[in-house]
């Protein structure tokens, strides 16, 4: 009987866990250069003081990420860029470690600060790229930023930093919980960085869409529903079973 309790609890607990990595990735389904989540299970032996395992539970496991590169969108807005081939554009996070991601919906906030769509700082060759307030900006394919000051004519067009891209090996990044992907840490266990990729290019006025399907997605959703119902329904007949079995047993002769 514990061995049906065993395989339901643990199959409802993974069919948990795979729901809100289906959720999280139809949730960013229309999210810029966002790449889906994969995930799995396995199975785990119970260990206990038997010599031999006789149960089992599964373990969820977070394999890795999907990264296929989703469809480029022609925008026309100058702030708009889509990453070519494998680059990746490199962003600053909340403690002004580098990191990566392939979001290209960029602006500029009230103090000149080159800005991806969730408000995290572009990096540069020294730093946070910084652009005049109210120039015309435009990025070129290598990354490097052009400005055009305010009332000024196209003669002066000034270089004001560069995008640092770069391109990782497979399997070389790591994706953090606040969906940032990270480099392995270096020997002093602190956070790492990529070295810039001169042959790394984008596209200006596009934006890459996210390469998640949402009717895949739906699908999984819906399949991952009524197998965690099916498991309940396991867990309600053991419950009943063990209840007859208990009956039978306190029937006096």
């Amino acid at each position: 009987m514990d061995r049906m309790l065993y395989t339901a609890m643990s199959g409802a607990k993974h069919t948990m866990d795979q729901q809100s990595v289906v959720s999280n990735n139809l949730a960013n389904v229309a999210t810029s250069g966002f790449r889906a989540q994969l995930q799995a299970a396995r199975s785990v032996p119970v260990e206990g003081d038997a010599l031999l395992p006789t149960r089992a539970s599964a373990v969820t496991t977070t394999p890795g990420t999907d990264y296929t590169q989703g469809p480029i969108e022609r925008t026309g807005r100058s702030l708009d860029v889509a990453m070519q081939d494998d680059a990746w554009m490199a962003v600053l996070d909340e403690d002004g470690d580098e990191t990566y991601n392939r979001r290209g919906d960029l602006q500029i906030d009230s103090d000149g600060v080159l800005m991806n769509g969730v408000g995290q700082p572009v990096a540069g060759d020294g730093g946070p790229v910084v652009v005049p307030q109210g120039a015309q900006v435009s990025i070129g394919a290598d990354g490097t930023i052009s400005a055009i000051p305010q009332g000024e004519g196209p003669e002066a067009l000034v270089n004001v930093g560069r995008i640092k891209l770069v391109t990782p090996e497979e399997g070389e990044l790591v994706r953090g919980e606040d969906g940032l992907f990270r480099a392995p840490p270096n020997e002093d266990g602190e956070p790492g960085g990529l070295v810039a990729d001169e042959d790394a290019t984008l596209v200006s006025g596009a934006l890459e869409g996210s390469n998640v399907s949402a009717v895949d997605t739906m699908v999984t959703m819906i399949d991952a529903a009524r197998r965690y119902d099916m498991q309940m329904k396991m867990l309600s007949s053991a419950d009943e079973n063990a209840q007859r079995a208990n009956s039978m047993l306190s029937i006096q002769g």
